[in-house]
């Protein structure tokens, strides 16, 4: 397979990647890299969806990377991504295989095909102590100043925003000496899931981690020493799970309010793959609802 040097499965969630990408290593004998911004934690698995059941193909153990490496509470960031991806990458290459590289979080994804060159900001606790009295209105407002906001993941949270602000002032403080990257030349293919077909998917899902624990799971995890905003400072499941455990959300409240943000989570992915495409990434786009077989002999024809 000279013509790339990875393979990229991406996709919405509930797209169906993983079993997707762990048969196609399968096939390929290779192994997976990923791609999601909260796998990488310990200890979250129902919320962040590892399903590590899905890495065995046929009585096979496909080796997966970039899961389960950082302690939960850790602020695990891009720049920390494209380390940890290059050494997975290169050990993976150095046994004669083609990385597979599968996930939904499009920073990352895009941060690794587009080679971005990014560098590490450390904290500025003097800046930090003079936005400890803003609320996220104010905080938001200051961070415009830096740049245009074209979503709002960098205000999320008050957290959240005052790590943006701290970013955009240490690049506006010092000057920025790119940092390396090796620009790849991949094989992207995206899973193209109808629209009703992903929402149903979605709260199927959504339904079984509750039934399978996904409380237990936050309620560990509190019970470990992590704090509350620390776990909501993770989204989505971690979020809303959090503040129903902590008895700020009904159990009603709680589902309704979850159900809708993974919906508008997946939608948001959708907008940002489209984005990739008009960035000038080309993504093959086949449909996750088709079989499994029908599925992988289409990428075998693209390699």
């Amino acid at each position: 397979m000279p013509n790339y040097d990875l393979i990229t499965i991406l996709g919405p969630t509930a797209s169906g990647k993983t079993p997707f990408a762990a048969m196609l290593a399968y096939e390929l004998d290779t192994e997976i890299i990923s791609a999601d911004s909260r796998q990488i934690y310990k200890g979250m698995d129902l919320g962040t969806g590892k399903d590590i059941a899905e890495y065995t193909v046929k009585g096979k153990q496909i080796p997966y990377h970039l899961i389960d490496i950082a302690t939960p509470g850790y602020k695990y960031n891009v720049f920390e991504y494209q380390r940890d991806f290059l050494k997975a990458y290169e050990n993976i290459k150095a046994k004669n295989k083609q990385p597979i590289l599968c996930g939904g979080t499009g920073l990352y994804l895009e941060a690794v095909l587009k080679g971005y060159k990014l560098i590490p900001v450390p904290e500025n606790q003097e800046l930090r102590n003079s936005l400890a009295d803003k609320n996220l209105e104010d905080l938001t407002a200051i961070l415009k100043k830096y740049k245009a906001l074209h979503n709002s993941t960098d205000v999320d949270t008050v957290k959240r925003a005052i790590r943006a602000i701290e970013i955009e002032e240490y690049y506006a403080s010092n000057e920025i000496s790119n940092r390396e990257f090796p620009l790849l030349h991949s094989l992207v293919i995206g899973l193209d899931i109808e629209r009703e077909l992903r929402r149903e998917k979605i709260t199927s899902r959504l339904n079984q981690r509750l039934d399978g624990g996904m409380i237990n799971e936050i309620k560990g995890l509190l019970a470990q020493g992590i704090k509350p905003e620390d776990l909501i400072y993770y989204g989505l499941e971690y979020k809303y799970l959090t503040l129903y455990v902590t008895k700020q959300l009904t159990y009603e409240e709680m589902f309704i309010q979850l159900e809708t943000a993974i919906h508008q989570f997946a939608k948001r992915q959708m907008t940002w793959f489209r984005g990739m495409e008009r960035r000038g990434l080309k993504i093959h786009w086949i449909r996750a609802s088709s079989p499994m077989e029908e599925k992988i002999e289409e990428v075998k024809k693209l390699i």
